[in-house]
């Protein structure tokens, strides 16, 4: 038989053995240069029992040592040089001539378990021999990998071990597991390995996401996407999108593509894209932010009355709602975009000029309080401070000259008025003693007034019955107490 190979490295005519699970089956007598110079041709003679698995999808490859996905396969060729390796094809035409591999296939046809093909966007850190892990055990290996027809993605075959291969479904999650998964966003710094050999080497991983139904089980051949990283596995794909520019006064220094969108603190879409916009009319720069708002991460939209033009949402606008640049982590200075409701703001509507609609935005937090110090600061610039500075001199003058007056007054005082004061204080508690005196029970003044008091109440008490007497005698004034005898 002839094998085309791109080299003969390793290969001696005579000498390099064929092999099937380590059992010679032939060797190779002789190398030559095929005839446009492109390739090597080797023609080897296998034992008689080999012709019956010599079909057209058999697979020879040359056996070196290497080191693949941190494993090293074909060392005994350092002492016993490299070989030519044969896997028997599946049922075909009888061939002759065949076209070696350059890498030796790594899970072969013959062991139990299941290949399937994974999509990407970019291989990353994968390579022929990187693990495939199922709860981060090893159920599997990378076998092989390309470019699709169209080159905008990488076919990534991979071979899973039975019973394992059981463990995938029609709604199986595989993604990228190689190297540390670091996301930094509004939410911090979030690091993901799932293994040390990863870690240096990559890796794929994969599993089906409890919210949703497992599907039946995956056919040999399967297509699955490749996911970036873990959490974009969970990430949902949402066919209704609103598309909105926003103009924010404020640095966009934090803000990224993919920074989240937010609702007091539910994502309901995200920054899809940042410029910078040169406005010759204005002679002035403008930063478009174009965000997506996925309609369908918010319950009861349909609900809603939303229209081609955004009646619904500008009936939102009306009510204040608004959108602004918020920090999301004070450690990363991550910014995303905020929209709530801030009844306040300025009226603003919704602009449809553009491709975009664009969306009223009003200052970040910050930047209000920075705004606020500014005005605080022009309107006290404005204020005449060198007149109310010598009206101040003025009046402390004046203060100073009547404090001045004042301490005289008070020494005054000191020399003239308390003398008076005192001794006026003197005699008059020499007075209040003497009425003291006058006035105690034991003073003869006080039994004085007492016998005087009690003959007044005598003198009362007669005054009283002679009253009474003339009352009822008004004429005894005429003829006396006697007349009344006479009657």
């Amino acid at each position: 038989i002839t094998i085309t190979f791109e080299t003969a490295e390793g290969l001696e005519a005579g000498k390099t053995k064929v092999k099937y699970k380590d059992v010679e089956v032939g060797k190779v007598e002789a190398i030559s240069i095929s005839e446009d110079l492109s390739n090597v041709v080797v023609t080897a003679k296998l034992v008689k029992q080999a012709e019956s698995y010599l079909t057209e999808n058999t697979q020879f490859w040359v056996v070196r040592a290497r080191l693949v996905a941190g494993e090293v396969s074909g060392l005994e060729t350092i002492f016993s040089g490299a070989y030519i390796g044969v896997f028997p094809g599946k049922a075909g035409a009888p061939a002759e001539a065949f076209v070696g591999l350059e890498k030796p296939p790594i899970a072969t046809m013959d062991l139990p378990g299941g290949h399937f093909l994974l999509r990407a966007d970019r291989l990353g850190s994968l390579d022929f021999g990187s693990p495939v892990y199922f709860r981060q055990v090893k159920v599997g290996k990378v076998v092989d990998y390309e470019l699709d027809e169209d080159g905008q993605a990488v076919d990534v075959r991979v071979f899973i071990h039975a019973p394992h291969d059981r463990r995938v479904h029609k709604n199986t999650r595989f993604w990228n597991a190689g190297g540390l998964d670091v996301s930094v966003g509004a939410g911090g710094i979030k690091i993901n390995t799932e293994s040390l050999v990863t870690l240096v080497l990559g890796g794929i991983a994969f599993e089906t996401p409890t919210d949703l139904e497992p599907g039946g089980p995956a056919e040999e051949g399967d297509i699955f996407r490749l996911y970036k990283n873990h959490a974009s596995i969970f990430e949902k794909t949402y066919a209704k999108k609103q598309y909105y520019v926003m103009y924010f006064g404020d640095s966009v220094r934090g803000l990224s593509r993919g920074a989240p969108v937010e609702f007091r603190g539910i994502k309901i879409g995200e920054v899809k894209d940042i410029k910078l916009k040169f406005d010759a009319e204005e002679m002035t720069f403008r930063i478009p932010v174009l965000v997506q708002i996925e309609r369908e991460r918010i319950s009861g939209i349909d609900e809603v009355t939303i229209d081609k033009r955004g009646k619904g949402v500008g009936k939102l606008v009306d009510k204040g709602l608004r959108a602004r640049l918020k920090t999301g982590n004070l450690l990363t200075g991550q910014l995303f975009v905020e929209m709530d409701f801030h009844p306040d703001a300025p009226v603003q509507k919704i602009v449809y000029d553009g491709k975009y609609p664009e969306f009223p935005t009003i200052p970040a937090p910050l930047q209000q309080l920075a705004t606020s110090v500014t005005q605080f600061l022009n309107k006290l610039d404005r204020l005449p401070l060198e007149e109310v500075s010598r009206d101040l001199r003025d009046t402390i003058k004046t203060l100073d000259k009547t404090l001045k007056q004042t301490q005289r007054l008070v020494r005054h005082l000191d020399a003239n008025v308390v003398p008076a004061a005192d001794a006026a204080l003197v005699q008059t508690q020499k007075t209040l003693a003497k009425a003291e005196n006058l006035l105690s029970s034991d003073s003869p003044l006080h039994h004085e007034l007492t016998r005087a008091l009690g003959e007044l109440a005598r003198a009362a008490r007669s005054i009283r019955v002679l009253a009474d007497y003339l009352e009822q005698r008004p004429d005894a004034l005429l003829r006396g107490k006697g007349g009344q005898r006479g009657n």
